[in-house]
């Protein structure tokens, strides 16, 4: 039988605000608020039986002088400063953080690495889409550079694709051979998720179709066809009816679950069980197994920093999975 991952974790929405808007988002407010740091040690205290803890946020939002002074308010100069700490936070607690901050520098990802086990970032499509259009943070390239630094810094690294948004099949193609490229350079990508447009209200992008099952199963297809094997693809569960078909397709991880915070992104897609996900997984051939945020591979080549070793040594068995 084989073995598909997942990773039981809880998501800390630090903020909504962004400085891109792109056309499809429900996600960004801008409202200037922040997660201070008893809110995020109240949440972490609530998701005893989670290890991942996964840090999503609006890109950029100091760009706005509201926010800064938020920031400044707390005794930091800058978002990243703070970050930074509240990953420190989760670690001192027990937590391996998982980072998306959207589009970073080099030494902006050098100053979160100490305290993540691994960080993210959607590549969404590696060409020029009108719902970007209002979103300096998605041009491919500066997308490409991020993902191309977290390399040269061995952070294992997780991207994707956004599948739905504008693009068309040979963009997806394209841009899955980016990564593959990416891969090939660095060897750092630990997974890449094949996500599916989910039109969200009050947009621009509300009456927009998502893409069928059909198209979604054939570019899981093709992704397996040019990623890398050692490059695991996965599929959220919550965003399709069943996972068995994609599993079929080349899919190997099912990503994070919580089990006491929604999917922020996607909060009209709430979690599957883990054990319902267990039965379904059982019945067609596949053993579901935990990880850490970190796979299994990197756990075993050791590119994680001092930081977190001790937690890393602790949670993972003898092959890099999470300990029972």
């Amino acid at each position: 039988m084989e073995i598909v991952t997942f990773s039981k974790n809880v998501f800390i929405p630090l903020t909504r605000t962004c400085r891109n808007s792109c056309a499809y988002c429900g996600f960004r407010k801008n409202d200037y608020k922040l997660m201070k740091p008893e809110d995020i040690k109240s949440l972490l205290l609530k998701a005893k039986s989670a290890l991942e803890a996964l840090f999503t946020f609006g890109e950029k939002p100091d760009v706005y002088a509201k926010f800064r002074e938020n920031i400044k308010r707390l005794g930091y100069n800058t978002f990243i400063e703070y970050v930074r700490d509240m990953n420190k936070l989760a670690v001192d607690m027990g937590f391996l953080p998982h980072t998306n901050a959207g589009v970073l520098s080099y030494n902006e990802l050098k100053t979160l690495k100490p305290f993540n086990a691994s960080m993210g970032l959607m590549l969404e499509q590696a060409v020029e889409l009108e719902c970007h259009a209002e979103s300096p943070g998605k041009k491919p390239e500066v997308r490409i550079k991020t993902i191309k630094n977290a390399g040269k810094l061995k952070i294992p690294f997780t991207t994707g694709i956004l599948v739905g948004i504008g693009e068309s099949e040979y963009d997806r193609a394209y841009s899955l051979e980016v990564i593959a490229d990416i891969h090939a350079n660095y060897g750092h990508i630990q997974e890449v998720i094949i996500q599916n447009f989910s039109p969200k209200p009050n947009t621009p992008m509300a009456n927009w179709k998502p893409p069928s099952l059909e198209d979604m199963l054939k570019t899981v297809k093709i992704a397996r066809e040019i990623l890398p094997s050692d490059v695991t693809i996965q599929i959220p569960p919550n965003l399709v009816e069943d996972v068995t078909p994609f599993l079929k397709a080349g899919a190997r991880d099912l990503g994070g679950i919580s089990e006491v915070t929604p999917d922020y992104i996607n909060p009209e897609h709430p979690w599957p069980s883990i054990n319902s996900l267990k039965k379904v997984l059982e019945k067609n051939g596949f053993i579901l197994r935990e990880r850490l945020p970190i796979y299994p591979k990197f756990v075993k080549l050791g590119w994680f920093s001092d930081e977190i070793a001790e937690l890393i040594k602790l949670n993972s068995d003898r092959e890099g999975f999470r300990k029972a």
